[in-house]
């Protein structure tokens, strides 16, 4: 047990932030289950997001997230894919022809005789 005031203190501080981490750990590590056994696309979302902050907030090392991560995506299906299949191009509708109207004359001007 700390003697001195301020070691007093900050022991109290470190206690207080270590509940806050073991708490937040644990969310993740409930989240990280839970996306593993259902593997829906929103709930690995959500895990992956949870993983990145822990990650942010010197929860856990990146190396570890990055096990975690890969581990819920290994198993999972891709999203729809984009298909680029060649569909028939609309037919071009048909033009009306355009009437050729009589040119207006040209302006006189005084220069010309």
């Amino acid at each position: 047990m700390p003697v001195i005031k301020s070691a007093i203190k900050k022991l109290r501080h470190d206690q207080k932030r270590e509940a806050q981490n073991d708490a937040s750990r644990k969310i993740v590590k409930d989240f990280v289950k839970k996306a593993a056994k259902k593997k829906t696309p929103s709930d690995i979302k959500k895990a992956i997001s949870l993983v990145d902050k822990a990650v942010k907030n010197n929860l856990m090392h990146k190396n570890k997230a990055a096990r975690i991560k890969s581990k819920l995506t290994k198993g999972t299906k891709p999203g729809p894919k984009k298909t680029t299949t060649k569909t028939a191009a609309p037919k071009p509708t048909q033009k009306t022809p355009i009437k050729k109207t009589a040119s207006k004359p040209a302006k006189k001007t005084s220069i010309q005789k």
